[in-house]
C-alpha cells in the first residue's frame, strides 16, 4: 500500500507541476501584443467562424505565434472562448486577451449615418441602400412595409414622416430596416414628448396632424429662428378657415411630375390632395422628415397678427399681417427685386447632406 502511494505522487505531483506550468505559460501569453502593421487593422469575423479558423486567420495575417496555444485552449475551456461575428478593429499594442475579450464580448466598430431633416422617404430608402456596409435589403412603401419593419401598431399606414431625423450608429451587417425601426421609435418618443408639453387652443386632433404640420415647417423654413412665426402664420390660417396655400405641399403631391418650377395650373389641380391652394385643412399625411426643432414650433407657434409670409430670396421671409402689405412684398421680393441667386425656400439637401 505505501509502494502505490509514493508510485501515485510520483506521477500525480509532475502532472500537477505540469498543469500549474501550462496555465503560468497560457496566462503570460495572453498578455503579449498582437504584431500588426501599422496603428490599426480591421479584422472581419464572419457568421459560423469557430475559435480554431479564426486563430488560423490571425496566424496567417502574422498577428500570432504559436497560435496553437490558443487552440489546445479553446478546446479545454471553451465557455472561456466564444465569439461572435462581427468587424473589430484592432490597435497596436492590442494584447491576445484584450483581443479574445472584444470578440468574446462582441465589441464590434460602430458606423454612423444621418437621416436628414427636410427629406422625404424616397430620399431615405435610397440613401440607406446606398450603404455598402448595411445589408441588401428591398424596402418600398406599401403593404407589408411595417411588418417588414417589425413595427405592428404604426401611428398611421402611410409612412411618410413617420422617422426621426438624426444620427444612428450601426455595425457592419446590420439591415435597413433596423434602422427605420429605430428611426420611428425614437420619432414617436420625441413627438409624445412634445406632444405633452404643447401650448393651448391648437387647431390639431391629435399628434399626428401635428406632425404634419411640423413637416410643413420644415420644408418652408430657411432661417432657424423663423419656425415659429412661420408655425404661427399656419396655425391662425387653420383657426381662420384660410387655406394654407404652401408650395411645398403641392409640390410633393405632384411627385416625378414636378420639374422645378410650379405653375398656375399646378396650384389649381384639384385632383392633387396636397395641393394646400384647393384643399381647406392639412395634406392628408406628413410630407417630409421633421426634425424636434420644427415639431417643437408647430406645437408652439409664434403670437402675432400675420397672416402671409414671401421668401425675400435669401432663404428668410417676409412676414404681413394683410393681403395689402403681401401684395406689396411679393412685388419688391419675387417681381422687382428677383436675383439670379434667389430662392423661395430652404436649399435643398442632397443624400450625402450636402447643399
Amino acid at each position: 500500500m505505501f509502494k502505490f502511494i509514493r508510485l501515485f505522487g510520483a506521477l500525480l505531483f509532475p502532472a500537477i507541476f505540469a498543469v500549474l506550468y501550462a496555465a503560468y505559460y497560457v496566462d503570460a501569453y495572453f498578455d503579449r501584443e498582437l504584431t500588426i502593421s501599422g496603428d490599426q487593422e480591421t479584422f472581419i469575423l464572419e457568421p459560423g467562424t469557430g475559435f480554431s479558423a479564426t486563430m488560423n486567420e490571425a496566424a496567417r495575417r502574422g498577428w500570432l505565434q504559436q497560435e496553437g496555444v490558443l487552440k489546445i485552449y479553446g478546446r479545454l475551456f471553451p465557455e472561456q472562448t466564444g465569439i461572435r461575428a462581427g468587424e473589430y478593429r484592432i490597435s497596436s499594442g492590442t494584447t491576445v486577451r484584450q483581443w479574445l475579450d472584444m470578440m468574446r464580448d462582441g465589441d464590434v466598430v460602430r458606423h454612423q449615418l444621418t437621416l436628414v431633416e427636410g427629406w422625404n422617404l424616397q430620399q431615405v430608402l435610397s440613401y440607406l441602400s446606398a450603404q455598402e456596409l448595411l445589408a441588401e435589403e428591398s424596402l418600398a412603401p406599401g403593404e407589408g412595409f411595417w411588418a417588414q419593419l417589425g413595427i405592428d401598431d404604426p401611428l398611421a399606414e402611410h409612412p411618410e414622416g413617420l422617422f426621426f431625423p438624426d444620427t444612428y450608429d450601426y455595425r457592419r451587417g446590420d439591415s435597413p430596416s433596423l434602422i427605420l425601426r429605430r428611426a420611428y421609435r425614437r420619432l414617436v418618443a420625441v413627438l409624445e414628448e412634445e406632444w405633452q408639453a404643447r401650448s393651448p387652443d391648437l387647431p390639431y386632433a391629435n399628434p399626428y396632424e401635428a406632425l404634419i404640420m411640423a413637416s410643413i415647417v420644415e420644408k418652408e423654413t430657411g432661417v432657424a429662428a423663423e419656425r415659429a412665426e412661420i408655425a404661427g402664420v399656419f396655425v391662425r390660417r387653420l383657426n381662420l378657415g384660410m387655406r394654407l396655400q404652401t408650395d411645398p405641399t403641392v409640390i410633393y403631391g405632384m411627385g416625378d411630375r414636378y420639374q422645378g418650377n410650379l405653375r398656375s395650373r399646378d396650384l389649381k389641380d384639384g385632383s392633387n390632395e396636397y395641393n394646400t391652394y384647393r384643399i381647406d385643412a392639412l395634406p392628408p399625411s406628413p410630407i417630409a422628415l421633421a426634425g424636434r426643432e420644427a415639431i417643437h414650433a408647430a406645437l408652439h407657434p409664434a403670437d402675432g397678427e400675420t397672416l402671409f409670409f414671401v421668401a425675400r430670396g435669401d432663404g428668410s421671409h417676409q412676414f404681413s399681417r394683410t393681403l395689402a402689405e403681401h401684395e406689396a412684398a411679393v412685388d419688391r421680393y419675387q417681381k422687382r427685386g428677383r436675383r439670379r441667386d434667389y430662392r423661395s425656400s430652404p436649399p435643398p439637401v442632397s443624400e450625402d447632406g450636402k447643399e
